[in-house]
């Protein structure tokens, strides 16, 4: 079984069982971690699914879409390694996946 790992805001990290053919979000969320507020469902247009994925992750996930790019470029604290985790599906290749939940926007 695959594992992903959540790092939430407060720094506490927790691992999961991954569920294949679910989003990174959808995997967050199923797990109960209330912070992602993931507001769009997972559509692509807003960015309240916004993690850090790390570095070492990075060239496996697939190419960021220019739409993801775009709603990154809205986010106070977009650095680097920021992906919104609505478009990356999650699967067995992933198996330790780490990404750590991006600091909420100022309203």
């Amino acid at each position: 079984m695959a594992k992903l790992i959540i790092v939430s805001r407060d720094g506490s990290e927790t691992t999961i069982t991954g569920k294949e053919g679910w989003s990174v979000m959808e995997n967050i969320r199923g797990a109960g971690f209330d912070e992602l507020l993931a507001l769009c469902g997972g559509s692509c247009s807003c960015a309240t699914c916004h993690v850090h994925v790390d570095a070492e992750w990075l060239e496996a996930l697939p190419p960021m879409g220019a739409d993801e790019d775009d709603l990154l470029d809205t986010c106070d604290h977009r650095a680097a390694n920021s992906r919104l985790s609505c478009q990356i599906e999650y699967g067995p290749q992933f198996d330790g996946l780490r990404v750590t939940i991006a600091q909420e926007d100022p309203v």
